[in-house]
């Protein structure tokens, strides 16, 4: 009899340590469009874990999970995109080029959309210290930063309002598998310029 309570004891401290990992660690969302397309798909459910407090800094490449304080959506919630710039990077694209530049480097993104082109205009914008710039993976079906420059926030996205970044697809089953971070997309990207250090 000591055994099975001892065995019911420890099923149940697994299943609270479960339940309270998930409170604190991961959350799951839910995508709502192809905005984010081929990687995260319209109905596709992932799990992100959470950055409340940050232990890790978020990367350029990084999926994000971000709560939308400046009426991006109709109604508000969450939203999810890639994280491209960070605080003090430039980020441009001109017509005819072929990839992004940021902080000058040209960035090959794997993850885009077949047939998509970087954005459909031209822009340079430089990320104010604590915000990111982010984008949707279908560019043309994603309405991000680019499309929110002229609202609250000038289409930047503030690291406070980030709650952490998508890791994995769990649903539906045949679809279950990575969330498609990238950060090695950004590898030869220089840190941005530290304002008033000297060079």
């Amino acid at each position: 009899m000591t055994g099975r309570r001892t065995a019911l004891i420890a099923a149940a401290v697994t299943v609270l340590a479960c339940v309270l990992a998930w409170a604190f660690l991961a959350r799951m969302y839910a995508i709502p469009s192809s905005s984010m397309e081929p990687g995260l798909q319209a109905g596709d459910r992932v799990v992100a874990t959470l950055l409340t407090p940050d232990p890790f800094p978020v990367r350029r490449g990084d999926v994000v999970v971000f709560e939308d304080t400046k009426g991006w959506l109709p109604g508000g919630g969450h939203v999810i995109k890639r994280a491209v710039g960070l605080p003090g990077d430039t980020v441009s694209w001109t017509p005819g080029e072929e990839t992004l530049r940021v902080n000058g480097v040209p960035v090959e993104e794997p993850y885009l959309a077949p047939g998509e082109t970087p954005a459909q205009e031209a822009f340079e914008v430089t990320v104010p210290e604590g915000r990111l710039w982010v984008l949707g993976d279908h560019r043309s079906a994603s309405a991000d930063s680019r499309a929110h420059r002229a609202g609250p926030g000038g289409g930047f996205v503030a690291l406070d309002d980030v709650v952490g970044r998508a890791r994995f697809v769990v649903w539906p089953l045949d679809r279950v598998g990575g969330a498609g971070a990238d950060p090695d997309a950004f590898a030869a990207v220089p840190d941005a310029p530290v304002p008033g250090a000297r060079t």
